[in-house]
């Protein structure tokens, strides 16, 4: 019985370990990006760059999630869920339609900045959320 308590204890804090790391890299993703886009001279690269840091960035919330689903207390990681289904949003859907802005112009009404917009007010709530997790702290 012994053994079962200690397996949860480090199955709980190696989870609250990889969920502030998630969530850290989330806060700091969007710095590295913009230091990219300043810093790299071909645009073009950069953004390559940054949409491959932003999807393992979404692999990554996928797993917190998974876990978190396998963990009691699921119940009071919403905000966890809701930063990654944001970042499936963009991943999956936004991403797919930023490329065809980008080529044909406008999609829906929308040109490439319009939709880059929205999907970066995405990342910010996602963001947000996963604040909201670590700050409220009863993850687990």
């Amino acid at each position: 019985m012994e053994v079962v308590r200690a397996a949860r204890i480090v199955i709980r804090n190696f989870f609250r370990v990889l969920l502030v790391l998630w969530a850290g890299s989330l806060w700091s993703l969007a710095w590295v990006a913009y230091t990219l886009f300043h810093a790299q001279g071909d645009r073009h690269l950069a953004g390559v760059l940054v949409g491959k840091l932003f999807s393992a960035e979404t692999y990554v919330g996928l797993a917190v999630g998974v876990m978190a689903l396998l963990l009691p207390g699921r119940t009071k990681f919403v905000g966890g869920y809701v930063a990654a289904l944001l970042l499936a949003c963009n991943e999956w859907g936004l991403r797919r339609v930023m490329d065809l802005a980008h080529a044909r112009g406008e999609v829906w009404g929308l040109g490439f900045g319009a939709w880059h917009g929205i999907s970066a007010l995405l990342y910010g709530v996602a963001c947000i959320a996963s604040l909201c997790v670590i700050w409220r702290g009863d993850f687990r």
